[in-house]
């Protein structure tokens, strides 16, 4: 009989203290609600050969190789491409959460490129309701093969490319993430009559989370009709993101030679249907070079 009073006691003065602290805390006002940020769209700054919604944290350096062996269809003679690569180094720094830039080197054409990229929204929740993330994103590219015809009065601006995208994704859930890029890209000298200097395209990224480490990434890259020669194709793309420790390797096929926007957009030579796809990765590499405040 003691031990039940002494319960119903302890009962009393529990009951009694959580309604005095739920009272004290009614005094300070309703809890003020916080914005959060959805973040880890994708998980890296690229689905394949596309820019993704993420960007380079403020303060880090992400140094990214990217590869591409030769067309699968070169047989065992080419031992399915792996006798042949491409080959992009690039550099990617966060200036703030919201602003980054990069600069990269190419071995296809020799062309170095340079880009800015902004999130001018950012998906959240919260306070302040966000349904989708929209980044701007230009780079500019320049290609240094030697002229043909060095005896003509080559140009240099005719050695320039420039690619202007609009970037809109969604996060729908932890698994799944969607993005579109409206892309234009400008092109100061075209090989023939046929093609445009200006190329307007659509390119269409999503990523499906398999676990905390390993997702499914898949992109598609077309242009709209008549602005190509014949014999280019629209660009598609499918692979895996493993992410350990400090590294992302992304592992993928593609039928996609460059990986920069005026080649992957406008002169995909690849074919899917004949075997002219490229098993690639690339590979990313993290380094914290400014601590964030406490």
């Amino acid at each position: 009989m003691k031990t039940i009073l002494t319960f119903l006691f302890l009962g009393v003065i529990f009951t009694a203290t959580s309604v005095a602290q739920d009272d004290l805390l009614s005094l300070l006002g309703p809890e003020e609600e916080t914005t959060e940020y959805i973040e880890a769209s994708f998980k890296t700054n690229r689905v394949v050969n596309l820019h993704s919604l993420e960007n380079t944290a403020a303060g880090v350096l992400d140094f990214k190789i990217s590869h591409r062996f030769g067309f699968l269809s070169g047989g065992f003679y080419e031992f399915f491409g792996l006798d042949n690569a491409t080959m992009r180094l690039g550099f990617d720094y966060g200036i703030t959460n919201r602003l980054a830039i990069g600069v990269g080197r190419s071995n296809l054409e020799k062309a170095y490129d340079g880009y800015i990229k902004y999130k001018l929204l950012r998906q959240s929740k919260g306070k302040k309701n966000m349904p989708l993330t929209v980044a701007l994103f230009a780079s500019a590219a320049i290609q240094t093969l030697k002229w043909a015809e060095p005896e003509r009065d080559n140009l240099f601006s005719s050695r320039l490319y420039y690619t202007f995208q609009v970037i809109m994704g969604r996060k729908f859930s932890e698994r799944i993430s969607v993005q579109l890029s409206p892309t234009v890209v400008h092109r100061n000298l075209v090989a023939t009559k046929e093609e445009k200097n200006d190329v307007y395209g659509m390119g269409v990224g999503a990523r499906f989370k398999l676990t905390n480490r390993i997702a499914i990434n898949g992109e598609y890259t077309f242009v709209l009709p008549n602005q190509l020669a014949d014999g280019y194709n629209n660009g598609l793309s499918i692979g895996f993101d493993i992410e350990t420790g400090g590294h992302v390797f992304q592992l993928h096929c593609t039928n996609s030679t460059g990986m920069i926007e005026k080649a992957f957009f406008t002169e995909n030579t690849g074919n899917w249907s004949t075997g002219n796809v490229h098993f690639g990765f690339n590979i990313s590499r993290v380094f914290t070079l400014k601590k964030k405040k406490e």
